[in-house]
């Protein structure tokens, strides 16, 4: 018997297996279904829930600009996304709804504030794409409150971990700044050239060229080591 079940065909052997087992085969596909109903569900929950989220902050993000809710960057508006990152956690709608807080309790001069949100952010969401956003945030809050070796570490942190981020080349002009005003000018001399260099079609790259420029011709003895960095630098060669 068992020989011509072997050579019967595929599904002919299939099902002579499932008459022999025909409790446990239901009892297995009725398991799958089972699982399948419920990772269907979890599958759907999650989209809802997340749909749910994009629709809470949009609707604070609506009363900021149309003035029906709190006004722009103020604390108030910082309150309220939170309340969106406290609602939906582990989301993309309460990874960006922290960031907004963060931003909005920086342009209201709260610095401490802010750079609690953007550590929360980086804490809480370790793979966000918002997270090298969150890193320069941390670095500007630092520098807002005058802790500037805190913020050269964060900058050069950023700048060395994340070379590769849109964020990059405001953490190089930030850090040149700060290396100017310490008079440490080769290193700000290197990092406008960079940024020069980076962001060459772009508003904060014409302001390095500037910056870089003003800083050759107040110190002309940087000239010699920067052959080529940037074009303020070939200008003033030229000169």
């Amino acid at each position: 018997m068992e020989s011509k079940v072997a050579e019967l065909p595929l599904t002919d052997r299939l099902w002579a297996w499932f008459e022999a087992n025909q409790k446990p085969a239901l009892g297995f596909a009725g398991l799958a279904v089972v699982v399948g109903l419920i990772t269907w569900f979890v599958l759907w929950q999650r989209e809802e829930k997340s749909n749910t989220a994009n629709d809470s902050l949009s609707s604070v993000l609506v009363a900021q600009l149309t003035g029906a809710g709190a006004r722009p960057d103020t604390v108030e508006s910082a309150e309220a996304y939170l309340k969106v990152a406290a609602a939906y956690p582990n989301s993309s709608a309460g990874a960006r709804a922290l960031l907004l807080a963060a931003g909005n309790f920086f342009a209201a001069g709260k610095y401490p504030e802010a750079q609690a949100q953007f550590e929360r952010l980086t804490r809480d969401y370790p793979d966000s794409p918002f997270r090298p956003q969150a890193l320069l945030g941390i670095a500007a809050s630092l520098d807002a409150q005058g802790k500037t070796e805190q913020a050269i570490s964060a900058y050069k942190e950023l700048t060395t971990r994340h070379p590769s981020e849109s964020v990059i080349p405001q953490a190089k002009f930030a850090l040149a700044c700060l290396y100017e005003t310490q008079q440490k000018l080769e290193l700000a001399r290197d990092l406008f050239a960079e940024v020069e260099r980076e962001d060459r079609m772009g508003s904060l790259g014409v302001e390095a060229g500037m910056r870089l420029e003003d800083l050759l011709a107040k110190n002309p003895k940087l000239l010699p080591s920067t052959q080529g960095p940037g074009k303020a630098s070939l200008q003033l060669q030229g000169k």
